[in-house]
């Protein structure tokens, strides 16, 4: 059920992931990358596209989530370490501006974006923004192919699970490099709008809960995603034993 997913799921820890990240991009290779949580594999159960998504050998996930390592440590899966969406974007802004790469932003509100740019010029002054649009249009295909004309080095998706993750998946074919992430409310972090959990939550593992303590409608949500699935994996657990 979800074994083959935590099983394909990268396991090296941060460190090694971002020099990989540095790797794919001096090398101008192409790679989609699934930032999973326990959300994402729930997905994978029900919707065919998601699944098909996560098990092609070319896309690289990585655990997103504390919900997602204990899922693979019940089931004896050797993943020891989250490899947050934010600091993906947040690493991948990072060696764009070190290696002078160029990158597209596609999502999220107008604000958003506008004050999202801003800070990336401001602190990331290397990095070449060779684009950005707002996700609330009424063809994301259009933007999809100006995207592919102006060939950038990293394309960052805040489009939410799993539109974003299906959108990239429809086009990577069409291009001829690139890192792709769909980074989910990454770009309000970045851009200012809503501060991250402090350092002493998220080395706790208890984003998710300050995130709950700042918004209390997200209690049912975490219970469907992320107390199921964990009910889900130990029934997965037992049903392997036996």
């Amino acid at each position: 059920m979800y074994k083959k997913y935590l099983e394909k799921m990268y396991n090296k820890g941060k460190i090694t992931f971002f020099e990989d990240l540095k790797t794919l991009l001096n090398k101008k290779q192409k790679k989609l990358i699934v930032t999973a949580n326990p959300e994402t594999l729930k997905y994978a159960k029900t919707d065919e596209t998601v699944s098909k998504i996560l098990n092609d050998n070319n896309v690289l996930i990585v655990p997103d989530g504390i919900g997602v390592v204990k899922a693979a440590q019940i089931l004896g899966i050797n993943i020891t370490e989250r490899i947050a969406g934010i600091d993906i974007a947040n690493e991948l802004l990072k060696l764009g501006n070190e290696l002078k790469k160029s990158i597209y932003f596609f999502g999220s509100k107008q604000e958003v974006i506008d004050d999202l740019i801003k800070n990336v010029k401001e602190n990331y002054p290397n990095l070449k923004i060779c684009g950005f649009q707002n996700g609330y249009v009424n063809d994301r295909d259009i933007i999809m192919k100006e995207i592919i004309k102006k060939e950038p080095d990293i394309v960052l998706v805040a489009l939410g699970i799993p539109e974003q993750e299906k959108l990239i998946y429809k086009y990577i074919n069409k291009f001829k490099k690139g890192i792709f992430v769909g980074v989910g409310g990454s770009f309000d972090v970045i851009s200012g709008h809503k501060k991250r959990a402090p350092k002493i939550f998220i080395k706790l593992n208890l984003e998710w809960l300050y995130r709950i303590l700042k918004e209390p409608s997200r209690l049912k949500r975490f219970y469907n995603n992320n107390i199921k699935f964990i009910l889900e994996i130990k029934k997965e657990k037992k049903l392997q034993q036996k």
